[in-house]
């Protein structure tokens, strides 16, 4: 199972675009996809999305400083 996220989700370090989607994000953070929308829901958690047309998505900048990722 290891390989296949590995696959799935390249490393926060590699990401190019400004945001990604929720899966990633929950990946990412080590969460379920379903926190991350009740932290969005809520708007209780860490971090904060953008809504683009109906839809979450997550700022990489603020995952990498969540993180401590440069």
């Amino acid at each position: 199972m290891e390989k296949q996220a590995a696959t799935q989700f390249p490393t926060l370090e590699s990401v190019t675009r400004p945001t990604v989607e929720t899966a990633s994000a929950a990946h990412y953070l080590n969460r379920r996809p379903q926190t991350l929308r009740g932290w969005a829901c809520h708007e209780d958690g860490p971090l904060r999305p953008v809504r683009i047309n109906g839809r979450l998505a997550w700022p990489v900048a603020d995952l990498r400083r969540l993180l401590g990722v440069a």
